[in-house]
């Protein structure tokens, strides 16, 4: 059975099938709202649902707390309709523009750039590009049909290779193969460009953006799009690690700081090495945001990461910041292991 979706408040409506969720028969008939992990994760999709009623999924309940529950609130991508719906949702006009596509591609690079990290090019079919925005991610399409999901860290003018930072999960099926058995020329196939991290770029406001670890990857597109496009906005990156090595392109920014008298940069030990001879900022990345602003109401914050970092830095922003809610813009990463 089918039930029809209407969103407020543009007034847009579709259907949804028997087996979709909200937001994939959403995004099936043009409507982009805003999702990142897609798997009830991360809670970028969540949205209110004002008349109907709702299976509510599978979903992790730090995501969706039981008084947001009883406020209406649902995550998209995991719900599905037991009725018509009317929702209150933002919608992204700009994704929606973006066609996605699935294509195979070939390694063209691989580098480590930590321990841990694995900077990864993959290039498209000669008459093929990517249409992608900035800070938009990827799903490699595995043979035993999962996804493995990873942030585009090229801006979207230099679309030669296509740029992913991966991080080695340890049990991961995929990143191990990519870690010890991955070569040059092997042939993938992907799915995207997907999500709704990207840069507002009808605002004017000065720009925060956190990053955790490998969340430096789509920040870095962000970053070089907007130097591209000579943006005068005022931005400031807080790149949070463990140790020293964990920064695993720091001389980036500090080029990037050089370069533009717009940005600086401000990296983030929690536990810096005894060798690292450390005399930065160390503690929680999200933590030094509220050290040095008592007021976010007139900015916008891009944060990347693990979701624990991201739930903090949007609770603490948003309750004691002032930060607008719908000025927090983020990705969460959940790494998976087979």
């Amino acid at each position: 059975m089918s039930y029809q979706v209407t969103i407020r408040p543009s007034g847009h409506q579709f259907v949804v099938n028997e087996d979709e969720t909200i937001l994939a028969a959403a995004l099936r008939e043009g409507f982009t709202l805003p999702y990142g992990c897609r798997n009830g994760a991360c809670g970028s999709c969540k949205g209110k649902v004002l008349q109907g009623q709702v299976d509510y999924g599978k979903y992790q309940e730090t995501t969706l707390k039981s008084h947001e529950i009883a406020e209406g609130k649902v995550l998209f991508c995991v719900a599905r309709p037991l009725s018509d719906l009317v929702i209150e949702a933002r919608e992204i006009r700009a994704a929606g523009e973006v066609p996605v596509k699935t294509l195979p591609c070939r390694v063209q690079k691989l580098e480590r750039l930590a321990d841990d990290v694995m900077l990864m090019q993959i290039k498209l079919p000669a008459n093929e590009r990517l249409q992608f925005l900035a800070g938009q991610y990827i799903d490699f399409l595995l043979k035993d049909g999962k996804r493995r999901s990873y942030s585009i860290a090229n801006p979207p003018h230099a679309d030669e290779f296509i740029e992913l930072h991966l991080r080695h999960v340890p049990g991961g099926r995929f990143t191990s193969h990519v870690f010890s058995a991955m070569k040059e020329k092997d042939i993938l196939r992907f799915e995207g460009p997907h999500g709704s991290f990207f840069i507002r770029e009808d605002s004017d406001k000065p720009m925060i953006f956190v990053a955790g670890g490998t969340g430096f990857a789509p920040i870095k597109g962000m970053l070089e799009h907007l130097f591209s496009e000579e943006s005068g906005r005022h931005m400031v990156l807080y790149w949070g690690a463990r140790a020293k090595k964990d920064l695993y392109m720091a001389e980036l920014p500090v080029r990037w700081q050089q370069e533009h008298k717009n940005f600086s940069f401000i990296p983030v030990l929690s536990d810096p090495a005894s060798d690292d001879e450390w005399q930065g900022r160390t503690g929680l990345v999200h933590q030094a945001v509220l050290d040095d602003f008592g007021d976010l109401s007139g900015y916008e914050v891009y944060a990347c990461g693990a979701p624990a970092m991201v739930d903090a830095a949007r609770d603490s922003f948003t309750q004691t910041r002032g930060l607008p809610a719908a000025a927090f813009f983020a990705d969460a990463f959940v790494y998976q292991a087979d």
